[in-house]
């Protein structure tokens, strides 16, 4: 079922598969998370990822996407988002952000998190703190009965609070049968706008934020998302769905 803004209401048999596609992913994230280290390439990454995906008997919901050659998006230090897995060495005081979906029984889930590698500087702790904390922030308003700028607009009080800066030019999204549903869910604007939010929706909420300008580019291979100003950036994303006791995340 579609509301009147064209978002799609999952039933409760949906949201239970959603709800495994989610605990799986999160799974496969956890021990990817413990793998990394300095000195690994973002392919070795990238493979690591690919042989815990057939692990879990999951489909890739990047690899071939559009295509994309990766089953994962890996982005080190001044990568924003879809950084192409290759020959790139991570270090000691890097951050790798590493995103990843699946599919499970004809149902997509995505998740990120950015990594630290060994010791990073405190300022770009900060920013890893600020940007996760700014997603828990954008959660708490995916509530029924709230409208979806509300999610947006506490991202972006939150992070400019802290002096860093929002991308805009990359968003969320409703998630489900497809890897990419309507809505689309910016990390900034006003409150009190767009589509009045309601139990069954489910949103991948993924704020990207910079150390430095919020502008970005996007580098030869046609992907990789870059600071136009070279400072780290971070990425944490969720899916959650709404419900009457308001969000429940799927990917923790």
């Amino acid at each position: 079922m579609k509301t009147s803004q064209g978002i799609r209401i999952k039933q409760p048999n949906e949201v239970d598969i959603l709800r495994k596609a989610g605990k799986i992913l999160s799974s496969i994230v956890v021990q990817l998370q413990g793998s990394l280290t300095s000195g690994m390439s973002t392919k070795d990454i990238d493979l690591k990822a690919e042989g815990l995906i057939h692990q879990h008997k999951v489909v890739s919901a990047f690899k071939g996407y559009r295509g994309f050659p990766g089953v994962t998006c890996v982005s080190v230090n001044e990568g924003v988002v879809h950084g192409v897995p290759g020959g790139r060495v991570v270090k000691d005081g890097d951050i790798v952000s590493v995103d990843i979906g699946i599919i499970y029984e004809g149902y997509y889930s995505d998740t990120a998190v950015t990594v630290p590698i060994g010791n990073i500087s405190p300022e770009t702790r900060r920013l890893l703190d600020v940007t996760e904390a700014s997603l828990v922030c954008g959660i708490g308003q995916a509530k029924a009965g709230n409208r979806l700028s509300d999610i947006s607009s506490a991202i972006q009080r939150f992070v400019e609070m802290h002096g860093f800066s929002v991308v805009r030019d990359f968003v969320g999204h409703g998630i489900g049968r497809q890897l990419h549903e309507d809505p689309e869910i910016p990390n900034y604007g006003k409150p009190g706008h767009g589509p009045v939010l309601a139990e069954g929706m489910v949103f991948a909420i993924e704020p990207m934020v910079n150390m430095g300008t919020h502008r970005t580019k996007i580098l030869t291979d046609g992907w990789s998302v870059v600071t136009e100003d070279g400072k780290p950036s971070a990425h944490f994303e969720h899916c959650i769905v709404i419900t009457a006791d308001g969000p429940e995340i799927l990917t923790k």
